[in-house]
């Protein structure tokens, strides 16, 4: 949907409903503006996981700095993505869960995922498969 309209009201509002029932729950924001898990976690900026990738180094970097506790135990992780105007937000999410994947992380641990997505496509990043 649009943006503005309420999305990531609503996907934080979810992770905290399923947290209070006792659900292992994991928030990942996806939109390259990367302040929607702030609604969960106690740190403003958001670490994003592109910031640790690029601080750390893609061999490096472990999942406890990409993965942020929230309230509720809600695990947090804001891909977060290039400067406006600089890149693809679509490549920074790419990138985010090829890290993941080589450091093994599993997203079937989980009992309910959310993914907090931008309201509009502006390239093609995003549409991946």
């Amino acid at each position: 949907g649009k943006g503005g309209i309420g999305k990531s009201t609503v996907a934080t509002a979810l992770c905290s409903m399923q947290a209070s029932r006792g659900k292992k729950v994991l928030f990942v924001g996806c939109d390259p503006k990367h302040d929607a898990s702030s609604r969960l976690v106690e740190t403003f900026p958001v670490l994003t996981a592109m910031g640790a990738i690029s601080q750390h180094g893609e061999r490096r970097v472990s999942v406890e700095q990409i993965v942020m506790r929230g309230r509720q135990g809600v695990d947090c992780i804001e891909c977060g993505g290039p400067e406006p105007g600089v890149g693809c937000a679509g490549r920074g999410i790419t990138k985010t869960f090829e890290v993941l994947a080589r450091l093994g992380f599993n997203f079937q641990a989980y009992d309910t995922v959310v993914f907090d997505v931008l309201g509009d496509v502006v390239c093609g990043g995003f549409a991946m498969p």
